[in-house]
């Protein structure tokens, strides 16, 4: 498995084996791309904020949906990882493994661990996503594998 460049991520994207949209390029960093907030759910206070700014209270748990749509190719996969401005803020987020084949948003399970209340701008960037090439072709891809949230738009807590 190797990582893609900025340059094998953009190569990607035109010849559409993978596709990030909408696709800004201030976004691209070296070896990947970050995601921004396209909406944020805060259990403990039953909202849905999708403008402005979030309030994050201490020591809550929230969700936030990523603006950009993904579309991972049949030998693509890749892994998220927090800004480490929002880490050092005392953000803590759930990341697992993007599957080939795998269109979509993407929703992140997050934590407000600090003992004050944050305030996360809407749009701004929480995470990025580190693309990575598979040596062999998926015997099945995500969409048959499970498919649970292929195509998925906003936050999605469960299906």
């Amino acid at each position: 498995m190797s990582i893609l460049s900025d340059r094998d991520i953009q190569e990607y994207m035109e010849n559409e084996t993978l596709g990030i949209e909408p696709f800004l390029k201030k976004n691209l960093t070296p070896n990947g791309y970050d995601l921004s907030i396209d909406e944020i759910f805060i259990k403990k206070t039953n909202e849905n904020i999708k403008d402005g700014l979030a309030v994050i209270p201490s020591q809550t748990w929230f969700a936030i949906s990523t603006k950009e749509f993904v579309k991972m190719g049949a030998m693509i996969t890749s892994q998220l990882w927090i800004r480490s401005s929002y880490a050092r803020k005392g953000i803590m987020a759930s990341f697992g493994k993007v599957d080939a084949g795998f269109h979509g948003t993407l929703t992140i399970s997050c934590f407000n661990a600090n003992d004050e209340s944050i305030e996360i701008p809407i749009g701004d960037r929480f995470c990025q996503i580190v693309f990575e090439k598979l040596e062999t072709l998926p015997s099945e891809l995500y969409d048959k594998k499970s498919g649970n949230y292929q195509n998925q738009r906003g936050i999605k807590l469960k299906k």
